[in-house]
């Protein structure tokens, strides 16, 4: 960092003569995550280990705004980048990823450019003007400075460094004025809780949160909705909520809880104005029913399997529990569609069932490297709703084979037992395709607090295959997985990536469009861990993990699920 002189005086002489500033305490600016032009992740608290985040409004359009980069780009190179970071959000009403690359690329930024959907992050920081500047502390999620571009940004970041700044400095700034039509027609007209809000919410959030559901409280009414209403808003910009993960500008999943603009816009405005009731009578939410988890979704299966009871303690921890399944089948036979119902939810973590041959042993999890195998289906966080394979497509069970189960469980504190219920759904008739899952997984050795050790595997098709599903596989200290294909022709294509990877939700996404990948094409899997204490679910930064198979060692696994390709793909 380069030395400045008299910054204190300085900082202390502007400060006071600025007729515009405000001086009071640090202003929250709360947490929030966006991804930029590149599909990486960034979300404020996550830069604790920095001591200041630099964020600079931007909008292609304004013609102040080259003046405004050259000034935010010679900020930057005064300062080293293990104390402070610098990027770009784009505030204008323009979201669109191509022509944000676009403009970048004329630009030269050589900093990140944030993607505001909806610009409900901006409106946060109340940017007013391109070109204005904001400084933050990621540690108390605290608005240092808003203002140009000048020298009183250097002067607030080196008083933050010598831990001096206890108010926010404000200083007016010049420039091409932004807009917000979204926010400006809810300040007019606030969003109906009854026709708009709630609707929303039934549809995307109230079948995990609701009595007895899997989220950690119920939304099933106008009074827990508004109570909830700050906690709802952070998990909303800091893309906790909905759970998708996925990069929604690479590929396109059936399954995955997409959520538009406008219904995220119509959310936080309403939150901001007080979450309130409205006039209708009836409350929606206080109406919704919901299929009973404990019942069979497609009807009554054709096969049920009742596995073992197992007693869980009330603590310490538990080996993976493997037990083989006899099938009476005198037949071959052919699944189409898979149910879990698990005995008791809150201890059982996941458990994984495969079709094995009479001495086969499955690995399941533990196995490592690349293996494919007759995988029938898993029950995970965020994975617990019947499953039908794509059509046409089945897994085989060959006469006299078995399905091997593998359960991991993990104590609550309350002794409890679990008897989990399998249900098969069969064809009638053979399917044209055999389903196939393939792990993808590579070694690794995470060194104590590393924040981002990069992760590989790969792994060669040698027939052509189809395409059907991805799924992402870390534990606590997982950041982010990717997946790509490598054509024989030597181009690429992004198939998944989940920029913000969550060991609590782990669904396996189906593609809306499978990928016919021709035989020769090398499946990528590349990824990052963040081992350090700045990450909120480290069980403990000081351990260096390799592969192992309990939720506090690590895992680093890309399933591939496939069918081999014929004439008709």
């Amino acid at each position: 960092m380069r030395s400045f002189s008299l910054l204190k005086t300085l900082f202390i002489a502007s400060t006071c003569a600025l007729s515009s500033s405000l001086m009071a305490l640090p202003e929250r600016a709360g947490d929030f995550a966006l991804l930029d032009t590149d599909g990486t992740f960034h979300q404020l608290s996550r830069y604790r280990h920095l001591e200041a985040v630099v964020l600079m409004s931007y909008d292609a359009n304004c013609a102040a705004m080259d003046g405004a980069v050259q000034k935010m780009q010679a900020l930057d190179a005064q300062w080293d980048d293990d104390k402070v970071v610098f990027a770009f959000i784009n505030s204008s009403q323009d979201q669109d990823l191509e022509n944000l690359r676009a403009s970048k690329a004329v630009a030269a930024l050589a900093q990140p450019l944030l993607i505001d959907d909806g610009q409900l992050v901006s409106e946060t920081l109340q940017f007013s003007t391109a070109g204005e500047v904001t400084v933050l502390d990621p540690q108390r999620l605290n608005l240092l400075y808003r203002g140009p571009a000048e020298a009183t940004v250097a002067a607030v970041l080196e008083a933050e460094l010598a831990g001096e700044v206890n108010d926010t400095v404000t200083v007016q700034t010049s420039g091409c004025e932004l807009t917000y039509p979204a926010r400006t027609e809810h300040l007019v007209t606030t969003p109906d809780y009854a026709t708009e809000v709630a609707p929303i919410v039934a549809e995307q959030c109230a079948s995990c949160h609701r009595e007895g559901g899997i989220g950690p409280f119920a939304m099933d009414s106008h009074l827990m909705l508004q109570g909830w209403s700050p906690m709802i808003r952070e998990v909303l910009l800091t893309k906790r909520m909905p759970p998708t993960q996925v990069d929604p500008y690479i590929g396109h999943f059936d399954n995955a809880r997409y959520i538009s603009e406008a219904d995220m816009q119509t959310l936080v405005h309403w939150i901001d104005a007080g979450a309130p009731r409205g006039a209708a009578a009836v409350d929606p939410l206080a109406e919704l029913s919901f299929p009973d988890r404990r019942e069979w979704q497609m009807g009554e299966p054709d096969y049920i399997i009742k596995a073992p009871k197992h007693e869980i303690p009330a603590t310490g921890v538990l080996d993976y529990i493997n037990v083989d399944v006899e099938l009476p089948f005198d037949e071959d036979k052919w699944v189409k569609g898979v149910q879990y119902i698990a005995g008791d939810e809150s201890v059982l973590h996941h458990l994984l069932t495969y079709v094995t041959a009479p001495l086969e042993v499955a690995e399941g999890e533990a196995a490592q490297g690349s293996v494919a195998n007759r995988f029938l289906e898993g029950y995970a966080p965020g994975k617990v709703d019947a499953m039908m394979f794509p059509e046409d497509t089945g897994v085989y069970i060959p006469k006299g084979h078995k399905l091997s189960m593998q359960f991991h469980y993990t104590t609550n504190g309350r002794a409890t037992v679990d008897e989990t219920l399998l249900g098969l759904y069969m064809y009638d008739e053979p399917p044209a395709h055999e389903n196939f899952t393939r792990s993808v997984s590579g070694m690794f050795r995470i060194p104590p607090y590393e924040r981002d050790h990069k992760a590989k595997a790969q792994y060669i098709f040698d027939e052509d295959v189809v395409v059907t599903g991805l799924r992402a596989h870390m534990h606590f200290r997982g950041r982010d997985m990717k997946f790509t294909v490598e054509y024989p022709d030597g181009s690429t294509e992004d198939l998944l990536s989940v920029p913000a990877y969550s060991y609590a939700w782990q669904p396996t996404y189906q593609l809306s469009e499978p990928a016919f990948l021709p035989a020769g094409t090398k499946a990528h899997v590349t990824g990052a861990f963040d081992n350090s204490e700045h990450n909120p679910a480290n069980p403990d930064p000081s351990k260096e993990l390799t592969f192992g198979l309990q939720s506090w060692d690590e895992m680093f696994i890309g399933y591939w699920t496939y069918h081999a390709a014929d004439s008709s793909d």
